[in-house]
């Protein structure tokens, strides 16, 4: 089983960002503990970041029918990415959408997600640990689905 991992803009730089809000981990780090998670689990993690929506739709379009779920934590894209949206609801998979500072708790603007809509679940202010949290659920529930 694969499961995709998706991040949004800005994501690259973790670890450099305001630390009180994203932690110090790096997305590098994070993936590591990801994979390791992964292999714990009998799941193959595939990583992806980009800057650019288009980037992000274009590696869900090409990659969609080799994984059986998606993890996307969309950076801004959470608030107005309406194509991103579309692409993650058109590829038929369950999407669990994390973040990891707390959007509910920060400015007004930031609680309104596109994603959340379309998504199985959403995960927000647990820091990198909603990343493996995301894991270990859609894997449940993958698993439990065969």
């Amino acid at each position: 089983m694969k499961i995709m991992v998706i991040n949004g803009p800005n994501l690259n730089i973790l670890g450099k960002r305001n630390k009180a809000l994203y932690g110090d981990k790096t997305l590098s780090q994070i993936d590591t503990l990801l994979k390791k998670e992964g292999e714990d689990l009998g799941v193959d993690i595939v990583s992806f970041q980009s800057n650019n929506e288009g980037a992000l739709i274009d590696f869900i379009q090409k990659s969609s029918s080799e994984v059986s779920g998606i993890i996307i934590n969309p950076g801004a894209l959470t608030h107005y990415g309406f194509s991103l949206r579309d692409a993650l609801a058109d590829s038929g998979l369950p999407v669990i959408e994390i973040h990891l500072s707390n959007i509910y708790a920060r400015e007004e603007w930031r609680a309104k997600s596109v994603i959340a809509p379309i998504a199985k679940g959403q995960i927000s202010g647990l820091g990198w640990r909603g990343y493996v949290a995301a894991l270990r659920i859609l894997a449940d529930e993958l698993k439990a689905e065969k």
